[in-house]
């Protein structure tokens, strides 16, 4: 009993105090942690208890001096075999429905999330209780609905627009932040804290993944497809954009700035770039038509890169890829 209690107590514990995570930035942050503190919490417990039955069994077990006997003829247990088949699967099925859960929490199952793109679902011809959008009338498949990519609003919050709508394009290498209400284009995500921010993903040429650690939130970039997260910063500070997905040899020096402000120091950065008609990213995102693909990679290298990637390697990549309007 007190070995079971001292494992219990250490299991919860460490399942609360593992410092494997960065800061969470963000409300939905504590929502995946508190799952992954679960998970944390039972790993630990059941890594413990494995090993100590086995430095048990091996002390306990072993061959004394002089022994030269055969062990005991033992050809199973089965009330120990349903414990050890049993338990696991009681541990996986309480994980999945808390993981279901926190995926509906976060907004993963709103139907608006996306506008109309999403994965096809299979439902029953005529069947709309669900309140799935309809797919695109001229893709429309009879008993089929669409699902939207990503995360949108929480439950109760269906429908409603959030504070600040910012439309995201990845593109071998850089990431490119186009804030449609005002026209800005640039290499950097500023927000303001405490509002809901709403991002539009999409990629130009292969397949990124948009991955914010400090936000708990990552979501692939589909070319073709459009993908939704929504999000609400708590914290005001500098935290990295980072592609999670491999899209090529430079794949590494892919990523950016997100900067959480205050609603103050938002509002500033909103009249500075507003007013400036000299933003190198926005010569970097806004590509003539005269430029060649070569070139507008460069200029994405040398504004948002630095000189980390050589001119003359961006000349070989891809000269099929479609160019940004």
């Amino acid at each position: 009993m007190l070995a079971g209690i001292s494992l219990t107590l250490v299991s919860i514990w460490y399942g609360q105090n593992h410092g494997l995570l960065p800061v969470a930035a963000s409300e939905e942050a504590s929502i995946i942690d508190g799952l992954f503190n679960t998970m944390m919490t039972v790993s630990v417990g059941l890594f413990l208890l494995v090993q100590g039955i086995l430095v048990f069994a091996l002390f306990k077990f072993r061959r004394r001096a002089g022994d030269r006997t055969d062990g005991p003829p033992i050809h199973g247990n089965l009330a120990l075999e349903i414990v050890w088949t049993a338990i696991p699967a009681v541990v996986v099925l309480v994980i999945g429905v808390y993981s279901f859960e926190v995926y509906n929490r976060l907004g993963g199952f709103d139907p608006n999330a996306a506008s109309d793109r999403g994965v096809e679902v299979a439902m029953l011809p005529g069947d709309n209780s669900s309140g799935l959008i309809d797919a695109p009338k001229p893709h429309k498949m009879a008993g089929h609905h669409h699902m939207a990519l990503g995360i949108g609003a929480m439950p109760g919050e269906e429908g409603t627009a959030a504070d600040l709508s910012v439309d995201v394009m990845g593109l071998q290498y850089a990431w490119i932040f186009t804030y449609p209400a005002s026209g800005i284009t640039t290499g950097e995500l500023h927000v303001p804290v405490g509002k809901e921010v709403q991002l539009t993903i999409k990629a130009q040429d292969v397949i990124h993944a948009f991955w914010l650690p400090e936000f708990r939130l990552k979501q692939d970039a589909i070319p073709g497809r459009d993908a939704e997260l929504r999000f609400r910063p708590q914290l005001v500070g500098e935290y990295p954009i980072v592609c999670a997905e491999l899209c090529g040899p430079y794949h590494g020096a892919m990523g950016a700035k997100l900067f959480v402000h205050s609603p103050e120091d938002y509002d500033n950065w909103l009249q500075q770039q507003v007013a400036s008609n000299t933003n190198p990213t926005q010569v970097v995102a806004m590509r003539p038509d005269d430029r060649s693909e070569a070139d507008y990679l460069a200029l994405i290298v040398e504004h948002l890169m630095g000189d980390s990637v050589a001119p003359e390697a961006l000349a070989q990549l891809h000269p099929h890829h479609s160019t940004m309007p």
